[in-house]
């Protein structure tokens, strides 16, 4: 297992967003292992944290965006690309706007910054996903699929087809290492067709830009530019996928076919692989003894019967992620009157669970320490199937925005691998002890 990596000293790059065409620096600085990749929006009261993970994305047409409450962070798999690239796994990247500059519509100034940075490792190794089962996602005449692969790398093919346009059917394949990313992918830019540049400017949309800042191609190819490479629009796609795959938040290993496919369809197959190595760890560590068990979970938590509603917690990463596990039997009190013929666990009690979960989490920080988490506000609250006796309700918490006073965490329940519920949920963290 190799070690993680992050940059030596920090780097700096400014320009202007490709939607917005707002002015923005942005600023990249090392960061401890195991952190991740954070985005830091320095323009706020308080600067705003955003993880790329795929858990904070947003949805928006034509990229990828994240978001954590109300600020966002937008346009960001070209920056991303370039940092899973160079295989850099921690690193916080502070933006005083909210999209980051677009350069010149490829990698290769992001690649440039961090490469003068210097890329060191880490006393800390490197968790990978490999890919272990054929994933396939697809819309329309779209489609990706992510297989196995016997090499310990990450292959990918893709097949691109504009046929109403010069640029036609493409085909590349290529294999993600440093190099090859830094010489045959980073320098591809984005491109548009010039029908699609007339309705964005129609729209309002990227009305500061010129054909040398963005790849248009007419009917004769490049308008007022040339193409780096014959096949440049082909590689960019695979650049944005690049960087989009960076939201599963390790490297992979695997191989990806990918026909016609843009960031919509590449989110989905991001989170079928998250789920597939959920799935896997979750076996693994139901099978195991508990990271914390009902003892620990009493001395952390003020509840008791019958309101105690985690049995144990079989994972936890840090302040981040906590895995819990809450078994339903029919000697729960409230099945005697929900419902005498029908038993349901009360929707209210599985999110009840979880919040005793996010607690748990959330009493991982230092300063938290002797508090405890209090139920503030619900968001965004589903049910999808109901619990009964006999079942095993296994929750995730993953922390999203953490101060002094207060939480937040995104959570999620299933049964068997079936989502159940999900709610964001929002604490005020108070003394223990009153007195």
């Amino acid at each position: 297992m190799s070690q993680q990596q992050t940059i030596q000293k920090e780097a700096e790059i400014s320009g202007r967003g490709l939607f917005t065409g707002f002015p923005v620096t942005v600023r990249f600085k090392p960061a401890p292992p195991n952190s991740g990749v954070t985005f830091v929006r320095s323009d706020q009261d308080t600067p705003i944290r955003i993880p790329a993970r795929i858990e904070n994305l947003t949805k928006r047409a034509r990229r990828t965006a994240l978001r954590n409450g109300t600020v966002a962070i937008e346009t960001a798999e070209h920056c991303l690309a370039a940092i899973f690239g160079l295989s850099i796994d921690n690193l916080d990247i502070e933006m005083d706007n909210a999209e980051l500059p677009a350069a010149d519509g490829s990698s290769q100034p992001f690649v440039d910054a961090l490469l003068e940075a210097g890329i060191v490792p880490q006393e800390a190794p490197r968790s990978d996903l490999h890919v272990r089962e054929t994933v396939r996602v697809t819309d329309g005449d779209a489609e990706l699929l992510a297989w196995p692969n016997e090499k310990h790398r990450l292959d990918i093919i893709y097949e691109l087809e504009y046929a109403e346009s010069t640029v036609g059917r493409q085909i590349y394949r290529f294999a993600l290492e440093r190099d090859a990313f830094v010489n045959d992918i980073a320098p591809a830019r984005t491109f548009v067709t010039d029908r699609e540049a007339e309705e964005l400017t129609a729209a309002g949309i990227g009305t500061h830009l010129t054909y040398k800042d963005i790849l248009v191609v007419g009917p004769d190819g490049p308008i007022e530019n040339e193409y780096r490479f014959p096949d440049e629009c082909v590689r960019h796609k695979i650049l944005d996928l690049v960087g989009d795959l960076l939201l599963v938040g390790c490297p992979i290993f695997g191989r990806i076919y990918a026909r016609k496919s843009g960031h919509n369809l590449n989110h989905e197959l991001i989170r079928k692989l998250v789920e597939q190595r959920s799935a896997g760890r979750l076996h693994s560590r139901l099978s195991g003894p508990p990271t914390l068990d009902i003892q620990h979970v009493q001395r952390t938590l003020p509840h008791r019967y019958p309101m105690l509603l985690v049995d144990r917690v079989i994972e936890i990463e840090g302040d981040r992620r906590a895995v819990g596990v809450k078994n339903v039997t029919i000697n729960e009190p409230f099945f005697q009157g929900h419902y005498p013929r029908q038993a349901i666990m009360p929707g209210v009690l599985i999110i009840e669970a979880m919040a005793q979960l996010g607690g748990i989490l959330l009493s991982r920080k230092l300063e938290h320490t002797g508090k405890v988490a209090v139920l503030l506000s619900l968001d965004r609250v589903k049910f999808r199937r109901p619990v009964t006796p006999g079942d095993q309700i296994v929750m995730e918490a993953l922390a999203k925005r953490v101060k002094s006073r207060t939480g937040e965490v995104f959570c999620q329940a299933r049964v068997q691998g079936e989502l159940v519920a999900e709610a964001e949920i929002r604490f005020m963290l108070v003394d223990a002890d009153p007195t």
